[in-house]
């Protein structure tokens, strides 16, 4: 097993994650039914999120944060949720990468879900 180190190590990360998200029972609805996201523009952005804090590309621009707290809205976004989301990244890191990045991608996914439940029950 390899470290996170391009972009088509974050694609794999990413999408793997995904595939998981869609079909889990704690958060998948929320992608799939209160947001009704599009997959085809989400995942480019969500590629280039990571690949911006773990490879330093700087290709992200966004405001996730707005994003999560108009989505609290629509449906109460509690600490089970981002525990969930928390714990399919966690996985699909682990399953896939071992090394610094990997390490880094598993912190900064901790400190975004703490701060993103912190802010969005702020928002209230």
């Amino acid at each position: 097993m390899t470290d996170i180190l391009s972009e088509s190590d974050i694609k794999l990360l990413v999408d793997e994650f995904y595939k998981k998200v869609v079909v889990d029972p704690v958060i998948g609805f929320i992608f799939n039914d209160v947001v009704k996201l599009s997959w085809e523009k989400h995942i480019p952005v969500m590629y280039a999120f990571w690949s911006s804090l773990l490879l330093g590309t700087n290709t992200f621009t966004g405001n996730p944060m707005g994003k999560h707290i108009n989505l609290d809205k629509k449906i109460l976004l509690t600490k089970i949720h981002f525990d969930k989301w928390l714990e399919l990244w966690d996985g699909t890191v682990n399953e896939n990468f071992k090394g610094a990045n990997a390490d880094e991608a598993k912190t900064r996914a901790k400190h975004i879900a703490g701060l993103m439940l912190f802010k969005v029950e702020q928002s209230r």
